[in-house]
């Protein structure tokens, strides 16, 4: 289904023709002036320098082209040289009927629908998931969403930490704490016990009491390294602990994942990379691509138009141990034959961003991905506290986000309850979701690399630029529809009557373009700018206009239809951004 702005561009275009101008210059904007018209075209001003004549002239030559349109109910040329124009009532009802009718509100999907793989999430096995992985959650899930819309083929990787010297450092102290396991029994032939020797809650104290151990006892460091050896080559017994490792963690990690509402389609780690290293640093060697640099092998991605310094690639330090790079290269040559994207999209924290620089021009130079294949980095700004610092405890330190989301749920917990508008079985679940919306709207309001202020008063209020705010006006809605008492499907639109009411259809008829361009930048902030107006709208037309109450059967019926289509933009907006509302609030 066109979009209501190209067909006004295209009807100005052919008046611009029929007047003997040049069609080009027909291209239409939403008015920045709302309150003089709708739509307005600026063409006539760079058409004057072309056919020499005023532009006031040219617009008005336009404007009498479209006098018999029925589509208008006023186009008016104006100094210097606008064209203004407005659309009738009529128009306006009919265009919304072929939305609300049209699969996804007519919202063309992508002519070139693409396989894009989405890394986002990039937890760490053996540690909790706290607020500085909210982000690349939130984003990346609603980046995945806004992109499956668009019918291309999302595969969501969440690209899990389990290589290291973190799984040497669990498996060190774990063999002090329990010699006898069968793990650090070479001899032992198996089979190894199902069960894991610990619970994720044992699991997330070993790390860190290891971690800090290994920086003062060098004797331990030494056994941490010696163990993280013998686990990447291969020892069955280590090998056997890591699968435990990593199975207790990543069910852990699908619990709070689940909480946030976020999901991934592959749960590849670090270690599914491993194997494609050795064959890749092999042919980069044989091809000359690499050179020895202090002991190192890395691999120069300097470029001449470049202007400031881009340092080399490290490939492998002088120790003989790969880095973060080269796993990120090797998961490339993976994803290229798995998957063969058209599109790998990162969402990080933007402070990675020469690290994927040089990550993206070595697999370029390689050729480990294809010409066409695009390499792309959504960086993202930190969550602060009202400090400006980065968000922390009360108590100062990082805050879990399972305890995150338990705050929050707890904080609108005690507003619902205050209402008394929810059944006390509901009360958990409405809790929940309200929560959601206040993290996620919150999160995603603001663009992706700014920094962020965290401000729990705010985020949850039901007034303002919140998802609660959105919510609550869905639930509004929903409430009307409920009492209604027809066929909310059979109600039928109907021209406006008034500005209230106009306002609102107009707000509706721009989704379309605000999809467009949330899915062309990757940017979720643009879809709650434009649901923060359409509720606006929505709540000034039933401020103002007595729903329920009208006499008139066929225009209580368009009033019904209109809410129920801006019902269904809005829950269709929130699902993208990740969220949903509840029947009650």
């Amino acid at each position: 289904m066109e979009k209501l702005v190209d067909l006004i561009s295209a009807d100005v275009a052919r008046a611009f023709e029929a007047a003997g101008y040049d069609g080009r210059y027909g291209r239409v904007t939403v008015s920045n002036r709302p309150d003089l018209c709708q739509f307005q075209c600026n063409g006539a001003m760079p058409a004057a320098k072309e056919y020499h004549k005023a532009p006031l002239a040219i617009a008005a030559d336009v404007a009498a082209q479209l006098a018999g349109n029925g589509r208008y109910a006023m186009a008016e040329a104006v100094k210097p040289g606008f064209l203004n124009l407005k659309l009738s009532d009529e128009a306006l009802a009919a265009h919304l009927t072929a939305m609300r009718a049209a699969d996804r509100f007519g919202v063309e999907p992508d002519p070139a629908p693409r396989t894009i793989v989405l890394d986002y999430g990039g937890p760490n096995v053996a540690k909790p998931l706290h607020v500085g992985h909210l982000r690349s959650a939130i984003i990346g899930e609603s980046v995945k969403r806004i992109d499956r819309f668009f019918g291309n083929r999302v595969i969501g990787d969440i690209h899990l930490g389990d290589w290291g010297l973190q799984m040497g450092l669990i498996i060190a102290e774990l063999r002090e704490r329990q010699p006898d396991l069968p793990y650090f029994d070479e001899s032992f032939e198996g089979p190894y016990p199902e069960a894991a020797p610990f619970t994720i809650a044992e699991l997330e104290e070993i790390y860190p009491t290891a971690s800090a151990k290994s920086k003062t006892d060098e004797a331990f460091a030494a056994k941490a390294h010696d163990a993280t050896y013998q686990l990447q080559n291969g020892r069955p017994g280590y090998r056997a602990l890591w699968k435990q490792i990593l199975a207790v963690s990543v069910a852990d990690l699908k619990k709070n994942y689940a909480l946030l509402d976020v999901d991934f389609d592959v749960w590849y780690g670090e270690s599914d990379a491993q194997p494609y290293i050795p064959p890749m640093l092999e042919d980069l060697q044989a091809r000359g691509l690499t050179r020895e640099s202090e002991g190192a092998l890395v691999m120069d991605v300097q470029l001449p138009e470049d202007t400031k310094e881009v340092p080399p690639c490290i490939l492998v330090k002088s120790d003989g141990a790969a880095l973060y790079a080269t796993t990120d290269l090797a998961t490339l040559v993976q994803r290229e034959r798995d998957f063969h994207p058209d599109e790998v999209l990162y969402v990080v924290d933007k402070r990675q961003s020469l690290h994927f620089e040089q990550v993206f021009r070595a697999a370029r130079k390689a050729g480990i991905v294809r010409p066409e294949t695009a390499l792309k980095f959504l960086g993202f700004g930190t969550m602060n506290g009202k400090d400006g610092k980065p968000f922390k405890t009360r108590e100062g330190g990082v805050m879990r986000l399972e305890r995150l989301i338990a705050e929050v749920t707890e904080f609108v917990a005690k507003k619902i309850a205050e209402n008394a508008t929810v059944a006390a079985d509901d009360r958990g679940d409405t809790a929940h979701r309200v929560a959601l919306a206040a993290l996620k709207y919150g999160d995603l309001s603001n663009l992706a690399t700014k920094d962020y202020v965290f401000d729990l008063d705010r985020f949850s209020a039901f007034e303002g630029n919140t998802g609660p705010y959105i919510l609550y006006t869905i639930v509004r809605i929903k409430s009307i529809l409920a009492r209604y008492g027809g066929d909310v499907a059979a109600a039928a639109l109907r021209p406006a009557s008034g500005d209230a009411e106009r306002d609102l259809m107009l707000a509706l008829t721009r989704l379309p373009d605000n999809l467009a361009l949330a899915y062309r930048d990757s940017a979720p902030n643009v879809i709650c700018a434009y649901i923060y107006e359409l509720a606006g709208c929505a709540n000034k037309f039933y401020h103002e206009t007595k729903i329920l109450a009208e006499e008139d059967a066929e225009r209580r019926a368009g009033y019904i239809a209109l809410i129920d289509l801006t019902r269904d933009v809005l829950e269709t907006c929130i699902d993208l951004l990740g969220f949903s509302a509840p029947e009650k609030m």
